[in-house]
Formats: structure tokens, sequence, C-alpha cells
């Protein structure tokens, strides 16, 4: 278990808008997102993530680039994925990417690996989405065995198999830490319980604690194979600003339009101001002032037992100059709160 309780920030790339209201450039939003890494560092944030998307509304699609990028400008944070998705990429090129980068980042790195939320990466790489679960569940079982062992032998059913192979470079600063990301499905929490792996749950709506089920079926997943539980994650949105009228007003436009963007492709009515202030008062989004966020961060972090609170802080077209600002605001303001106003025990056992 980590001895402390964490705090990490992720964001997809989200391509946001120029003070002229134009859209930035990939490139621009890519630099823009290691500045953003590179403050979060300054401030004291422990982790911070970076999304893989392969559509016109997200920047990155090579996260291990940027986090090498990132790297090479900060000391002390952890650098990995939100989420990698390793359904359509190759386990073992994710395993020399990400041991690549704890080299360059000297022990920095972790892989967060998950089927995405998106698909556009299948017919992209030349994957049928008819094997969409065989397709994780065989190199999720292959990428364990990377990290559990220098010279892997494997046999799956999506590729040839392996035998006494070693893969390079190796990682040199302990074994690589890896999460399992999950959203809503109760087959991926047990797959992570027998693979050893942390947790990280995305819970981006609805009131957190009706995910607690998911933690106690992790837990006794862990209790039936007679293994002492690994860490759990949650991964959520938010902003904060000054106050909680001001963070609502700027994230609102942003997170509407990204809401009702991917929403046209999935079927979702276009979101309503009234919905989106039921989230924040009830629901996913820490969206408000420093203390508003702290607080709601403790509740989260009490109904689910969590020992890490990652925030999902860029929203659609939120410009550049704002997520700084939050960025700012979240390490030298909200953390110090959080940790303040969690049980003595929860840290404990964090």
């Amino acid at each position: 278990m980590a001895e402390k309780f964490e705090f990490g920030l992720d964001t997809f790339g989200d391509v946001t808008i120029a003070p002229d209201g134009k859209p930035l450039t990939h490139a621009q939003v890519i630099r823009n997102v290691i500045d953003e890494a590179v403050l979060a560092d300054q401030v004291g944030i422990d982790a911070f993530g970076v999304g893989e998307h392969h559509r016109p509304d997200f920047a990155v699609s090579a996260p291990e680039v940027v986090l090498a990028a990132i790297a090479a400008r900060t000391r002390r944070i952890a650098l990995g994925s939100a989420v990698t998705v390793l359904s359509s990429d190759d386990p073992i090129r994710v395993f020399e990417r990400f041991s690549t980068l704890n080299a360059v980042s000297e022990g920095r790195a972790e892989v967060t690996l998950g089927r995405g939320s998106f698909t556009e990466s299948f017919p992209l790489f030349g994957y049928d989405l008819a094997d969409y679960e065989l397709l994780f569940e065989d190199k999720l079982d292959l990428f364990a065995a990377l990290v559990r062992s220098e010279a892997v032998t494997w046999q799956g059913r999506t590729r040839p198999p392996l035998k006494n192979q070693r893969v390079f470079p190796p990682v040199d600063h302990g074994p690589l830490r890896v999460w399992v990301g999950v959203g809503v499905s109760p087959e991926s929490v047990v797959r992570a319980a027998r693979y050893d792996f942390p947790l990280a749950l995305a819970i981006i709506g609805g009131d957190p604690a009706r995910f607690r089920p998911f933690v106690d079926l992790y837990h006794r997943a862990f209790a039936q194979l007679g293994r002492p539980a690994q860490p759990v994650a949650v991964h959520s949105p938010g902003y904060v600003a000054l106050t909680d009228e001001q963070a609502r007003d700027e994230y609102w436009q942003g997170f509407k339009g990204m809401h009702d963007r991917i929403g046209a492709e999935r079927g979702w009515p276009p979101m309503t101001r009234a919905a989106f202030d039921r989230e924040v008062e009830g629901g996913a989004l820490h969206v408000g002032s420093p203390e508003t966020v702290a607080r709601k961060i403790v509740e989260t972090a009490k109904a689910l037992g969590i020992v890490r609170f990652d925030l999902k802080y860029s929203a659609g077209t939120l410009a550049h100059d704002k997520l700084m600002r939050c960025i700012e605001l979240y390490g030298t303001k909200v953390i110090p709160m959080v940790r303040e106003l969690l049980a003595p025990e929860l840290v404990a056992e964090a």
C-alpha cells in the first residue's frame, strides 16, 4: 500500500481555444500540456497522467512521448497514462515504451491499462471490435508476465507464443507500477485482482459512493485469492477556481461542449445547466472553490477507502490559462486542505 494519500492530475489533451476564440493546433495543445505538468510538479502534486486518444478533439495519441518530454523538465512527479488502450496496442511495445520512460524519469513511470472509452483505435490499427474482450484479456495476461519476469514464456490466443523471451530495456528502478483502469465492469474489477494489479476507478457520473460495491468486490476477490488487496484510486473530472460560482461558470461551457459532442455519437441528450449543477452538487464533478473541492475529495476518499485521487482537470475547450490556475490552486490550496481534513486512520491506512 502507498505510504500516504496521493493526489494526481489527469488530462486527455483536450483541444482548447486561444484568446481569439479559435481552436489551438494539436501541436500547441501538446506543448501546453507539458507546461501544465511542469507546474503540477512545482506545486507538489504527486502524479500526472496523460490519456491516449485518436480523434480530432484530443491532441495526444502518443502519451509516452509527451511524458518523456515532461520527465526532462520535472524532478519528482510520477508520470503515467490515463489510460493506455492495451487492446489495440502491442503489450511488448507498451512495456518497452514505459520501461524507457522509467529510465528517462529515474523511476517515476507508471502505466494505467484499460480498454478505453472510445473505439477509434481498433479500426485505425486493424483490430476487430468483435474481439474487444478477448484482446484485452489476452494482452493483459501477456503484460502481467512481462512485468513479473525478465525472461517470458507465454502462450495466448491473439499472437504467436513466446519462449524464454527477454524484453529491453529492463526496468531498473524496481517493478513498473501498473494500474488497471475500470469503468462499470465487475468482470474488469475481478480481473485486476486476479492479476494482482492496483485498481483505478473512472467515476465520471453519479454519486461516487455508488461505486463502493466495486471496491468491496475487489477486496473479496483478493480475499478469495488469499492475497492482501492492492490500492484503489479514483479518477474523476473537476476544476478549481477562487469561488464556487466562478468555477461552475468557467467549467460549464467547456464541459457541456465536450459532453454534447461525445453524446451526439452515443445517443445522450444535450446537457442542461440544471443537470450540470446537480452533478456538481451530488455527482462526480469535483468543481468549485478550493474548500468545496477539498471537502468533496474527502467525501469520495472516505466513502470508497481509496489511497489516491486523480482530478481530470481538462474539459473540452477550457483555456490553458484557466487550467494553469486550476493546477496551482489544486496543489497549493486543495491538497493541504484534504490532508488536514482526512481522518488520521485513513491516512495511516494509505
